[in-house]
C-alpha cells in the first residue's frame, strides 16, 4: 500500500473511533471516556498487523460492533469496552486475567464468553453448536454477552461479501438458524429483520435482488399512496391535539419472500407490502388510553379486518415488545397494517432489553417475560449431559416467534409459544405434573394431551400416578422445560430397563455356562447388530431380543467382522478415499475446495436440477448427498454441521432427464387441458410422470411432474405455461 492509502486508513480508524465517543456521550460517567479510549488503544495495538477478507484493518471490526452496541442496542460503557476487546485473547498472547486486572471482572467475563472455541472438533459434532452452547453458558450471569455477540453476528453479516460462496451459506444458515430468532427473542426487531433479510441477500441472491428491484421501482406510488392514506388521520389527531409522528415502513425483503414462498403467490399478489406506524409522545399513565383513542380515530376512517386486531399494550409479549396492530382496508381497496404504539414502547421495540431496562423503573411499565425465559434457558443449561447438537434443538425451540395466551381454571394467565399442546401446559405448571398429564380440559371439553392449544382456551390438567412419559411425546410438546423432563424420564426409563435386561443375560449365560466377559459380550453386540452394551441390555429388558438366542453364542463361530466404516474426518480425506474406491466419473457436478469429479448423489428431500445453486453434503453413511440452496433441509444442514458442506457446481453436461414437479393455478375453460399437455408434450417433448388438475367452480388447480434437462429448460417450459390463456400462476414444487 501507499503511503497515502495508509495515511487515509489512520484518519478512517480515527474519524470512527471519534463517531463512537460522539454516540456513547449522552450516559459516559467520570472516568469512561479514558477506559473507552484504553481498551481501544489496546485492541488497535493486537490487531495492529492483521487485515480482514476485504482488505481493511482488523480494527474496523470491532469499532463497527462497539458501534452498533451504542447506536442499535443502546448499551453502555461496559459493553463498549466489552466489544473493543471481544477478539483480542483469541488473536494475541493476553489472558482473560490480564484483561480482568486492566477493566475488571464484568468486562473480563462478557469477554470470556465471547471468546471462541478452539478450531478441534469431533467429528458428527458441530463446532458452531458448542461455539453457541459456551457463550449461553455466561447468559446466567450477564445478558450483555449475548447483546455483543448479536452486534458482531451483525457486522459479520454486513461485510459478508468478502468471503467465499460456501462460507456465505455456512454463516447466513447459523444466522438464520439462531441469531435472528434470538434477536427477535431479546426484542432487537431492526437487528432480527436486517439479519433475516442478508441472510436472503447470500442465500437467495436473485430471488433478494428481484424484490429489492421491485419495492424500489414501487417506491414513488407507494409513497403517494401512505401520504393519502395518512392525511385525514394527521389532521384528527392534530385537532385532538396529540405530539406524533407517523411513518411508513416497508414490509422487511426476508418477510416478503416469506409471504411468496409460504403462500405460493407472486410478488405483485403480496398485498400488505408496508406498514403505517403511529408513535405517540405520552407519559405513561396516558400510554394505553391514548394507543386506544388513535385505534379509534383509525377505524373512524377506515374499515377494520376484526381478524387482524393484536392487542400488545394490555398483553405485552414476553420480550417486552407493546404495541397496537390493527389491519385496515383503505379506500383503493388495499389492506394496510396500522401500528400504533408510544415513543417509549417504539423504543423497547428497537433496542428490545436494553431499552426494556431503561424503562424497568417505571411503575406503569408491565414486566416483560424476559426474566421468566432467560430462567428457562438456565433450566436447559443445566443439563450438561446432552449433545451440543441436541442442547441447541433444545435452545431453538425456545426462540418461538410467536405466542399464545391461556388461562389456567382460576383464571391465571400463561405464556406459551405457538402450537404448544396441553402437554406443554400441564410442565409449565409442574414438571411433575407434566410427567403424569393423562388428558386436559379444554374450554370444559375433553382433549387428548397432544391437543393444541389456542389464545384464550382455559385448560384444566387431569393426572395419574400410573402414567410415564414416551418418546412419542417429543413429537409435539414445544417448550424446552417439557423437552428436557421427557428426555430425563426416558434416559431414567432406559436405565432402569437396561438394568433388569443384564439381569436376564446374566441368567442365560450362566446357564450356559458362560461368562459375561468382553469377549462374549461382543460376539452378543456382533449377534445383533448392536453398537453398545446399553443399547442390547435395554432391548433385552424391554422384550424385544428373545432371552433363548443369548445361549446360542456358546456353539457360534465368529463371524468376521465387517469391515468398520472409515469415518470422515475431513473433506479431502473423503474425497481421496473415494476416489481410490471407484474409478466412477460423473460430468455433471465439480465438488470440493479444487472442483473434482467425485461421487454424489441426489438428495430426496429438494430434487436439485443442472443449474440449480446447489452445495454437497458428507453424510455419514451415504457419501456425498447433493441439495438444493433451497431445499426445506438446508438451513438446519449449513447451520449445525457447517464443516460438512462442500461446494458444488454444476458443469456442462450430457442431457440428462430430472424429475420435478409444476403447481398451476388460473380459470378454467373447455379445452384448457389440452393446452396444457400440449405445450408439454409435442412442442417442448418434456416427459410427464403424473398429472393431477382440479376444477372448482371455474377455478383450476393442477399440479404435474415432469422430467426436465436443466433449469433452463424448466423456465422455458414454465413461460410457455404462463402465456396460455387463463394461466394465472406457475410455480415450481419439490416431489
Amino acid at each position: 500500500m501507499t503511503e497515502f492509502e495508509l495515511e487515509q486508513e489512520k484518519k478512517e480508524i480515527v474519524r470512527q473511533y471519534r463517531r463512537l465517543l460522539r454516540h456513547a456521550k449522552p450516559f459516559l460517567q467520570e472516568g469512561d471516556a479514558k477506559i473507552i479510549k484504553r481498551a481501544f488503544n489496546l485492541s488497535q495495538e493486537a490487531h495492529k498487523n492483521m487485515r480482514r477478507r476485504s482488505g481493511e484493518p482488523y480494527i474496523f471490526h470491532p469499532l463497527a460492533v462497539a458501534q452498533i452496541c451504542v447506536e442499535e442496542i443502546g448499551l453502555g460503557t461496559t459493553s463498549i469496552v466489552s466489544a473493543l476487546l471481544h477478539d483480542v485473547v483469541e488473536d494475541t498472547e493476553m489472558e482473560i486475567e490480564d484483561i480482568e486486572r486492566h477493566f475488571g471482572k464484568k468486562v473480563a467475563k462478557i469477554i470470556d464468553g465471547l471468546t471462541k472455541i478452539s478450531d478441534v472438533f469431533d467429528h458428527g459434532s458441530s463446532q458452531q453448536a458448542e461455539n453457541f452452547r459456551k457463550m449461553l453458558l455466561t447468559l446466567s450471569d450477564d445478558v450483555r454477552v449475548i447483546l455483543v455477540k448479536l452486534a458482531d453476528r451483525l457486522h459479520n453479516m454486513r461485510t459478508l461479501g468478502s468471503m467465499p460462496r460456501h462460507k456465505q451459506l455456512r454463516v447466513s444458515s447459523e444466522t438464520i438458524y439462531l441469531y435472528a430468532p434470538l434477536a427477535h427473542r431479546l426484542g432487537l426487531y431492526a437487528i432480527k429483520s436486517e439479519l433475516e433479510d442478508l441472510f436472503l441477500k447470500y442465500s437467495e441472491p436473485i430471488k433478494y435482488a428481484d424484490i429489492v428491484d421491485k419495492i424500489n421501482a414501487s417506491k414513488a406510488p407507494r409513497d403517494r399512496f401512505v401520504r393519502n392514506f395518512i392525511s385525514p388521520i394527521q389532521k384528527e389527531l392534530n385537532k385532538r391535539r396529540f405530539k406524533f409522528t407517523i411513518k411508513g415502513r416497508p414490509k422487511s425483503i426476508y418477510s416478503i419472500w416469506n409471504k411468496m414462498t409460504s403462500q405460493e403467490i407472486s410478488f405483485e399478489k403480496v398485498y400488505d407490502l408496508f406498514a403505517i406506524r403511529i408513535i405517540l409522545d405520552l407519559p405513561p399513565e396516558m400510554e394505553k388510553p391514548g394507543c386506544w383513542q388513535v385505534y379509534s380515530v383509525v377505524t373512524d376512517y377506515y374499515q377494520p379486518n376484526p381478524d387482524r386486531l393484536r392487542d400488545w399494550v394490555s398483553t405485552p409479549k414476553s420480550n417486552g415488545y407493546e404495541s397496537l396492530h390493527t389491519t385496515v382496508m383503505s379506500k383503493t381497496g388495499t389492506w394496510v397494517e396500522v401500528q400504533i404504539r408510544t415513543k417509549r414502547m417504539d423504543e423497547i421495540a428497537e433496542k428490545g432489553y436494553a431499552a426494556h431496562w431503561k424503562y424497568k423503573e417505571s411503575e406503569h411499565t408491565t414486566e416483560s417475560g424476559l426474566e421468566a425465559w432467560i430462567g428457562r434457558v438456565r433450566e436447559i443449561l443445566e443439563h450438561d449431559n446432552v449433545s451440543a447438537i441436541e442442547f441447541v434443538d433444545d435452545f431453538k425451540h425456545s426462540l418461538f416467534n410467536e405466542e399464545i395466551f391461556v388461562f389456567t381454571p382460576k383464571g391465571e394467565l400463561k405464556k406459551l409459544p405457538g402450537n404448544a399442546s396441553a402437554l406443554d401446559f400441564a410442565f409449565e405448571i409442574h414438571s411433575e405434573i407434566g410427567a403424569r398429564c393423562i388428558g386436559a380440559k379444554v374450554n370444559q371439553k375433553l382433549v387428548p394431551i397432544n391437543y393444541k392449544l389456542k389464545t384464550g382456551d382455559q385448560v384444566e390438567i387431569l393426572t395419574s400416578n400410573k402414567q410415564k412419559p414416551n418418546e412419542g411425546w417429543l413429537n409435539f410438546v414445544v417448550t424446552s422445560k417439557g423437552r428436557t423432563r421427557i428426555k430425563d424420564e426416558l434416559k431414567e426409563q432406559k436405565k432402569s430397563a437396561a438394568s433388569d435386561g443384564k439381569e436376564i443375560v446374566l441368567r442365560k449365560l450362566k446357564q450356559a455356562k458362560l461368562e459375561l466377559n468382553s469377549e462374549n459380550l461382543d460376539k452378543l453386540l456382533n449377534r445383533f447388530n448392536l453398537k453398545s452394551a446399553l443399547d442390547f441390555y435395554f432391548l433385552v429388558g424391554k422384550g424385544k431380543i428373545d432371552p433363548k438366542e443369548i445361549k446360542k453364542i456358546k456353539n457360534s463361530v465368529d463371524k468376521p467382522k465387517k469391515q468398520a466404516k472409515q469415518r470422515v474426518s475431513d473433506v479431502a480425506s473423503f474425497q481421496k478415499t473415494i476416489k481410490e474406491a471407484t474409478g466412477e466419473k460423473r460430468d455433471q457436478l465439480l465438488i470440493g475446495e479444487d472442483m473434482d469429479i467425485i461421487p454424489y448423489s441426489l438428495a430426496p428431500c429438494c430434487h436439485p436440477i443442472p443449474g440449480d445453486d446447489v452445495f454437497g453434503f458428507v453424510s455419514i453413511h451415504e457419501g456425498i448427498k447433493i441439495h438444493r440452496i433451497s431445499c426445506p433441509n438446508a438451513t438446519e444442514l449449513l447451520s449445525k454441521h457447517g464443516h460438512r458442506v462442500m461446494k458444488a457446481k454444476w458443469t456442462s453436461q450430457s442431457e440428462v432427464s430430472f424429475l420435478t414437479g409444476l403447481k398451476i393455478r388460473g380459470t378454467d375453460r373447455v379445452g384448457m387441458m389440452n393446452d396444457v399437455t400440449n405445450i408439454i408434450s409435442s412442442e417442448l417433448k418434456v416427459n410427464m410422470r403424473s398429472v393431477s388438475i382440479e376444477s372448482d367452480n371455474g377455478i383450476f388447480d393442477g399440479s404435474i411432474q415432469l422430467y426436465v434437462h436443466d433449469t433452463n429448460h424448466l423456465e422455458k417450459l414454465t413461460k410457455k405455461l404462463e402465456n396460455i390463456e387463463g394461466v394465472e400462476e406457475v410455480i415450481r414444487f419439490d416431489v
